[in-house]
């Protein structure tokens, strides 16, 4: 029997019907580079102390101002596939280090534009890719290099300039005298061996000025839910005794359908007595630990609450299990699933003072002078709540910097000029290389000066004219020119690591190795096909109600150019430029 096959359509022939398929150099590398600098061309302005605010409304009709690439990246939603890479090496990026999610997106897309000649002029992807890793590697054994390595009796002076750098480029930049030391004294609470930055909690209480923002050496947490009887609590107490529960202190209903036959009716009152017994047992035995402060993850009722009100007790129901937690790790304190043996060592958590505070709005239970605090809380205030959103994502990147200032002393200058330097190395390196490295490598030295260059432009000042003096002076000066970089208040060149602008050596290793990685990915990418989804009836309307088919037309226009409203998704509904 003939098989009749249909060998007409190519590769694309063989695939299901309403696959795309994109190969070659024309159609896959170059429109998958010119995908790449579309996203970084639109982040770019948002580089440096002097970068510019984004303004996003998203699908769900919410407004957000930020400058952190990472929160930018995420919010449009980017779909085509090659510039989605770099979205992800930006988010590794903000994970692992905080940071230098800007400068990711810079290098990686700088990189394949210096790049791009070769690829256009037929050099082989795999030799580009080789020699960008041979670039990288280069330096990356430089920059350890120059790194200083600061003295241990620097180390509070460090994570302070640190933090401070971090914020710079921030929202809150101006009060980052403010919020600086905050940072570090919250780091510095933590246990040196872990450095878990969940136990530092970022509150967030709207109105009142920026100023009004304060630091608790301890754990601070919103007023939960409660009862009639909470007005007569003792809202304060000195050598709190404090004890955290996963019990419900409530009486029930039944929440299925219940049956109790009895023969007399006085066994039902024995039965309601019963009830009322199992409960108080559990308020006695709670007073008899000898605890001042009752915490719970599950509800305290108005008869527990009026019960600890009359015997001078303070007790809140419904707290979130991370500020439990947090209680725990401040106090000292052992979370409790039953009432029985309350009175054994550990159990309780000690603090010098527990109050609840007034803070705008609302009311705040804080915990200070804690024994064992291996917590802290950052309290912050704002006019709105678009500024305080922005404010906690500056303190989350000020946090992360701060935490890996303290795992590694390392630090280099800020103001792009690490990055001069590199390029500087890297090209006489170039230099000294034959064959086709050599231009790979001067490629890349080019591309590192796309920092400084964007730090000028952001600032408002002739990129020109910076660069040839910090070509100049990193070329003439040797070891005295190493840490010059681009001044951004006045028009000029400056040493940052006199002017204390400072950044720790593991941001920019890691920036570089992410950088790197995502445009080596590209490089190597010479064939995108996509296939269709399923065409079920289930599975027919995508997200925003628009059908597969639809979809699948974006994406592959996105493939295929139209800049960067190509780019991104949901269509008419979702993230997109206003004109």
């Amino acid at each position: 029997m003939a098989m009749n096959m249909n060998m007409a359509g190519g590769a694309q022939g063989m695939m299901k019907g309403g696959s795309t398929l994109a190969d070659g150099v024309d159609e896959c590398i170059l429109k998958n580079i010119g995908a790449t600098k579309q996203l970084a061309t639109i982040v770019q302005t948002s580089l440096g102390p002097n970068g510019m605010k984004k303004l996003i409304i998203n699908h769900l009709g919410k407004t957000l101002v930020s400058s952190d690439c990472g929160t930018i990246a995420r919010e449009l939603e980017v779909v085509h596939p090659a510039a989605q890479m770099v979205s992800m090496a930006a988010a590794a990026q903000d994970s692992e280090v905080g940071d230098g999610t800007t400068s990711v997106v810079l290098l990686a897309g700088e990189m394949l534009k210096q790049v791009k000649p070769f690829v256009e002029d037929g050099l082989h992807p795999q030799t580009i890719a080789r020699g960008v890793r041979k670039a990288v590697g280069l330096i990356s054994k430089r920059l350890a290099e120059v790194a200083v390595d600061m003295p241990p009796s620097e180390r509070r002076r460090r994570l302070e300039i640190l933090a401070g750098t971090a914020l710079n480029s921030k929202l809150i930049a101006n009060y980052k005298s403010l919020f600086a030391p905050m940072v570090v004294d919250a780091v510095c609470a933590l246990d040196p061996n872990l450095l878990d930055l969940k136990l530092i909690g970022v509150k967030k209480v709207a109105g009142g000025s920026v100023t009004d923002s304060f630091f608790v050496q301890g754990v601070a947490f919103k007023k939960t839910f409660s009862y009639a009887g909470f007005e007569q609590m003792q809202k304060t107490f000195d050598d709190a005794k404090v004890l955290c529960l996963n019990v419900e202190l409530e009486l029930k209903s039944e929440k299925e359908n219940a049956e109790v036959r009895i023969s007399d009716p006085d066994d039902y009152q024995s039965i309601v007595d019963a009830e009322w017994n199992i409960i108080y047992e559990k308020l006695a035995l709670c007073v008899a630990c000898g605890a001042n402060v009752v915490l719970s993850k599950l509800p305290i009722g108005d008869l527990a609450t009026q019960y600890f009100a009359d015997r001078g007790l303070f007790c809140a129901g419904r707290v979130a299990a991370d500020d439990l937690g947090r209680v725990c790790k401040a106090t000292g304190a052992i979370v409790q699933t039953s009432v029985l043996d309350l009175t054994r060592a550990g159990v309780l958590g000690e603090c010098a003072r527990f109050e609840e505070r007034q803070v705008g709005g609302e009311r705040y239970n804080v915990f200070t002078g804690c024994p064992s605090a291996r917590t802290a809380t950052i309290v912050l205030r704002g006019g709105s709540e678009q500024f305080i959103e922005e404010s906690h994502r500056s303190i989350h990147d000020a946090l992360m910097i701060a935490k890996r200032g303290a795992g590694d002393a390392r630090v280099v200058g800020g103001g792009g000029a690490v990055e001069m330097e590199l390029s500087r190395y890297l090209r006489e390196e170039g230099l000294k290389v034959a064959g086709k490295d050599q231009l790979i490598l001067c490629a890349i030295a080019k591309a590192l000066e796309v920092i400084p260059q964007q730090l000028a432009m952001n600032s408002g000042f002739d990129p020109t004219d910076i660069l040839n003096a910090l070509r100049r002076k990193h070329a003439e000066d040797g070891d005295e020119g190493v840490w010059f970089g681009v001044d951004c208040d006045n028009e000029g060149i400056q040493d940052t690591m006199a002017k204390e602008i400072w950044e720790p050596a593991i941001n920019k290793i890691n920036s570089l190795l992410a950088a790197c990685e995502a445009a080596c990915v590209i490089l190597k990418i010479d064939e995108t096909v996509r296939n269709p989804r399923s065409q079920d009836p289930g599975s027919a309307q995508g997200a925003g109600g628009v059908t597969t088919q639809q979809q699948h037309a974006r994406t592959s226009q996105a493939m295929g150019g139209r800049g960067m409203a190509g780019m991104m998704g949901r269509g008419g509904r979702g993230v997109r430029r206003l004109k």
